[in-house]
């Protein structure tokens, strides 16, 4: 996929006795967009080189000449889902999918099903049947996470009542927000910021066990090697119980064991420094608006190898706590006091996140018609860092609560190593997290964190029978077989001589 920041929303029709009608639906897509000024805002930049917004005139999306204005209606002569997995590919690659100069940035994809055998909507063209696809997509540097509800539920509004959304002229807007943040005083974010992130180089890259180097251009090619984790009702359990007695958001706890992870990681790199995101969303009036509010910050972390996994948790608690007081500073600001560029900052390449699925439901209804969000292949996932790890905690799921994914480059790591790296992840959290049913050795979380372990069981075994040999008539050289990623220290070293009385033993 090109398109690395389009946001997919992909929603189904999913009973036999629904239909949705795609007049209907076009006019409530138009409504949302003339209600919120961000989904009509052009976006380019001036002489001065500085990043102009202005939005489009609401009655130029109501005109008569511009009544298509980000629908397009797909047929599907094929009821095969490879046909129609292909076909929302095509779609998510479009080169022209989005013009932010021109304030083109959300469209309206309908792709139905050409033979339905709905007779109702044989005789009536404008309407949508069972298993036909609505298909939303939205560029990201207008739309994030939260807007998703926001955009549903207006949506929902403007298609039951059938007419345009009430717009309050004196309501505040996107562009009213990057207003305001310009002439806010950021003194003291400014000055914590800077303390924070002293003597560290922001430069240098985390040691991670990458398959091959970037190639010399430095374009992303935006393609991912990815593994998901689902961890069991007891580990989960467990790993809630654990921030319940501590005290700590889950965000907190699980950005300590991706820290944790990382410093074995990397072979005891221990002063890391690496992006999450914030909701930044700290007014009233931003709640309930539309727009890119989510800000990108470093989050820098030096542990004391000596430390037990509770003192970790308990220093990157009181981390947190206090970059959440300066959330609101821009990553631009950041990086602009630093004399930094984004493209040479290695924090901005590893990303950590941790979302909890609220009880608010993103299914689509429209008058009655309830639509399904379906969620897309894997095969669409884009790698926008070069290794990030998403937790997700769904406590409406039934038998998958907590999971977690793994979304590297491909220009870095193959698929092999990031299964491999999700691998020990899963079993250094079971350690951690151990469970009465699990035969994983536990570690005491008061122990030092040098005591985790990333050797798989499997290559514990095999360590155990790599012998070492010294070669007759040589000296001081060895044959030596390795294992990738493990810790030699319990690998015995024989001499022939010694071979020999084992095997007399």
């Amino acid at each position: 996929m090109s398109n690395i920041y389009v946001i997919p929303l992909l929603y189904r029709i999913s009973s036999m006795n629904d239909h949705v009608s795609i007049t209907r639906c076009h006019h409530a897509f138009q409504s949302v967009i003339t209600k919120h000024n961000i989904l009509r805002t052009a976006l380019y930049v001036d002489t001065n080189g500085h990043i102009v917004q202005h939005y489009l005139d609401p009655n130029i999306i109501l005109n008569d000449n511009m009544k298509s204005y980000g629908l397009t209606i797909i047929n599907l002569y094929n009821d095969d889902r490879r046909h129609m997995n292909e076909t929302i590919g095509k779609i998510l690659n479009q080169s022209d999918l989005f013009d932010l100069s021109k304030g083109h940035v959300i469209n309206c994809h309908i792709l139905r099903h050409h033979q339905s055998n709905d007779s109702f909507t044989q005789n009536n063209d404008d309407l949508l049947a069972k298993d036909d696809l609505i298909l939303f997509t939205v560029h990201h540097a207008c739309f994030d996470g939260a807007s998703t509800s926001i955009f549903i539920h207006d949506l929902s509004l403007a298609y039951q009542s059938n007419e345009l959304l009430p717009v309050d002229d004196n309501s505040l807007q996107y562009i009213d927000y990057s207003t305001y943040e310009h002439i806010m005083d950021m003194t003291l974010s400014q000055e914590f910021w800077l303390s924070e992130l002293k003597g560290y180089n922001l430069t240098r890259q985390l040691s991670l066990p990458v398959d091959r180097q970037r190639s010399s251009t430095n374009q992303r090619s935006g393609l991912a090697s990815s593994a998901q984790i689902t961890f069991s009702d007891d580990i989960c359990a467990s790993f809630l119980n654990y921030a319940s007695s501590h005290h700590l958001t889950l965000f907190q706890l699980g950005l300590s064991i991706f820290y944790v992870f990382l410093f074995k990681l990397t072979y005891g790199q221990s002063d890391l420094c690496i992006s999450s995101i914030n909701a930044n969303r700290y007014r009233s009036e931003l709640v309930n608006m539309i727009g890119m509010f989510v800000s990108t910050l470093p989050y820098r972390f030096d542990l004391d190898p000596h430390w037990s996994f509770d003192e970790v948790v308990k220093y990157v608690q009181e981390k947190c706590l206090s970059i959440l007081e300066h959330s609101h500073y821009p990553l631009q600001h950041i990086l602009a006091d630093l004399h930094l560029i984004q493209s040479n900052v290695s924090f901005l390449e590893t990303m950590f996140d941790f979302i909890t699925v609220s009880n608010e439901s993103n299914d689509l209804c429209l008058n009655g018609v309830n639509l399904e969000q379906v969620s897309l292949k894997e095969s669409y996932e884009m790698a926008k860092f070069d290794f990030s790890l998403t937790f997700l905690y769904n406590p409406l799921s039934d038998n998958e609560r907590l999971s977690c994914n793994f979304v590297c480059s491909s220009d870095l790591f193959g698929k092999s190593t990031i299964s491999k790296i999700a691998q020990r992840f899963e079993y250094m959290f079971e350690q951690l997290f151990k469970t009465q049913s699990s035969n994983i050795p536990v570690m005491n979380v008061s122990s030092s964190i040098h005591k985790v372990s990333l050797i798989l069981p499997n290559e514990a075994e095999e360590m155990e029978l790599v012998v070492f040999l010294r070669l007759e008539n040589i000296v001081n050289e060895g044959m030596i077989v390795c294992v990738k990623i493990v810790s030699y220290t319990s690998i015995v070293v024989y001499t022939p001589q010694d071979k020999k009385h084992k095997h007399n033993s």
